[in-house]
């Protein structure tokens, strides 16, 4: 008969064993799909939706894709729950999502990150919020594809179960957003002003409904479109 501890030194090498494949296996896809990335879109021009839950839902990025049309190709790497600060439980740098955005080497890197940041209790870190901000900025600077980067004023918050606050998104997330694109030279699309009188957009006054994100991908759009005409 087995001993107690041999079983638990067994169970040990089975989680560890699970954990080294489980790390492979996303190794392996990240790598696989850039490779079908690399294939099926060499000569298109490639945009990167970055951003957290309100990215993630498709319908902002699936509409970003049909508006731009077949010259583009449209990746989401939305991470739900996902902040610009680091001190948090799931900042976006950290997430495979982010990863696997710097491997789709974008032309054009859409932003669209705050709303997590203005949770209550996120927001008491809200002084690190440019210098967090920067170091997501400088990675997707230095990508050899020399992407055009894009902010996004968040769309605002309506009454809601998440403790996000509306009040913390313009009063001290939006301001700073705006200081960084003056001091980087960067483009605004504002996705806020577009949205603030419409609550009705909203399904739990945080997640935009498909009109709700109908208009975040034309904001979008416009901007891609008059940035490319001007350039």
């Amino acid at each position: 008969m087995f001993s107690q501890g041999r079983i638990n030194i067994n169970v040990k090498k089975v989680v560890v064993y699970i954990g080294v494949l489980l790390v492979t296996l996303s190794i392996l896809a990240i790598i696989l799909e850039n490779t079908v990335y690399n294939n099926s879109s060499a000569n298109l021009i490639r945009v990167a939706c970055i951003g957290d839950s309100i990215t993630e839902l498709p319908d902002y990025p699936h509409n970003l894709q049909i508006r731009l049309g077949t010259n583009y190709t449209v990746g989401n790497f939305g991470a739900g729950g996902s902040t610009v600060l680091l001190d948090t439980d799931k900042p976006y740098i950290d997430q495979v999502e982010f990863v696997r955005a710097k491997n789709f080497l974008p032309d054009i890197a859409i932003i669209m990150l705050g709303t997590n940041d203005a949770r209550t209790d996120h927001f008491e870190s809200i002084e690190n919020f440019v210098p967090d901000y920067m170091k997501l900025i400088n990675e997707i600077q230095a990508l050899k594809s020399n992407p055009k980067i894009f902010l996004v004023k968040p769309p605002p918050i309506f009454d809601n179960e998440f403790e996000l606050k509306n009040v913390n998104l313009v009063e001290g997330i939006i301001p700073r957003i705006e200081q960084i694109a003056n001091e980087e030279g960067l483009l605004i699309i504002d996705v806020y002003a577009a949205l603030e009188n419409h609550p009705e957009y909203f399904w739990d006054g945080v997640h935009p409904s498909s009109e709700g994100a109908t208009v975040i991908a034309n904001e979008v759009y416009e901007v891609i479109i008059l940035s490319t005409e001007s350039s």
